[in-house]
């Protein structure tokens, strides 16, 4: 499975790439193919502020209901409204059209604690 070099990642399986001062978080293909059908995602408002580490979010499949974790603290400034019809672009495109949210990040330092792409394909392999 190829995953982006251009993002940083938690061992928890999402995904973080930063344009700007805004980071855009989705969960990995490995995630969505683990879960299996996603079946309804839920977000945060926009507005709400994330803490890094806590959970922003859940996502459910017909497999299980997983919670999602930000890896950065900042304010949601967009949600994904297509995951509402159609949360299978998560199975679908989870690396692009399938993106959760859209945070200003409060400080950009914080993605040097995540892990790389390739850390996280060591991960997926261990």
């Amino acid at each position: 499975m190829a995953v982006p070099a251009d993002r940083k990642f938690l061992k928890s399986h999402e995904w973080h790439k930063l344009d700007g001062d805004v980071v855009t978080i989705g969960i990995s293909k490995f995630a969505a193919d683990e879960l299996t059908d996603i079946t309804y995602v839920s977000l945060p408002a926009v507005g709400k502020q994330l803490t890094a580490g806590q959970t922003f979010g859940e996502v459910e499949s017909v497999k299980a209901t997983s919670d999602l974790y930000s890896g950065v603290s900042g304010t949601v400034v967009e949600v994904n409204a297509k995951l509402n019809d159609a949360p299978e672009l998560v199975n679908n495109d989870s690396f692009d059209g399938g993106w959760m949210v859209k945070v200003k990040i409060s400080d950009p330092a914080q993605l040097n604690g995540l892990l790389s792409a390739q850390q996280y394909e060591a991960q997926l392999g261990s």
